[in-house]
């Protein structure tokens, strides 16, 4: 391997530590000192590859948004324009919304309601992937009213956040699945 490739597996190896460590221990537990022993680097690789946590945790924060994206993309490849396209696509960012990379994304939401510098980088990241996200439900929605199409997508994207943020608190996903259901019972309706 060239230097340049170490250094860039050495990056990747510590951004993909960084989001291992917010799931497992939260934002405040994430320390570069955990950070460091997760990826299996010394000090002075992770020092010379981001200076601060506050770094590190910017540079991961793209880090999972593009991650995400590869999600919603991987969800998205096999989505037709049939009758059951909406329902497709739904169950598509559902499972696009879940897991680790969510997760991590969940724990720098929260961080960045009281820190500015995180929130400045964290928002074009999520405006990336919302824009993402956007285009795939008005592709496969069916929905030509752009009022009604707004309401629909962010009620949606409302429904699954917060299904996501209580999957700990809550054993049974029935309930989740029929709330979904009754949206796509009254999202059909506005359909073309």
């Amino acid at each position: 391997m060239s230097r340049k490739q170490q250094r860039e597996r050495t990056h990747q190896v510590l951004l993909d530590a960084t989001m291992r460590c917010l799931v497992e221990f939260g934002h405040s537990g994430t320390t570069t000192q955990r950070i460091q022993e997760e990826a299996g680097v010394s000090r002075g690789a992770l020092l010379h590859h981001f200076g601060s946590k506050t770094e590190l945790l910017v540079a991961a924060i793209h880090h999972i948004a593009d991650v995400r994206m590869a999600d919603v993309d991987g969800m998205i490849a096999g989505l037709g324009d049939g009758p059951d396209a909406l329902r497709d696509m739904v169950t598509a960012l559902r499972e696009a919304m879940t897991g680790p990379p969510f997760q991590a994304a969940l724990e720098l939401w929260t961080a960045s309601r009281t820190d500015p510098q995180l929130r400045e980088a964290l928002l074009p990241a999520e405006r990336r992937l919302g824009e993402k996200i956007r285009t795939v439900f008005n592709e496969h929605s069916g929905i030509s009213d752009p009022k009604d199409s707004v309401l629909a997508f962010e009620s949606l994207m409302a429904l699954i956040r917060g299904f996501e943020i209580t999957r700990n608190m809550r054993p049974d996903q029935r309930v989740a699945d029929l709330v979904i259901d009754d949206w796509l019972a009254r999202t059909t309706a506005l359909r073309d």
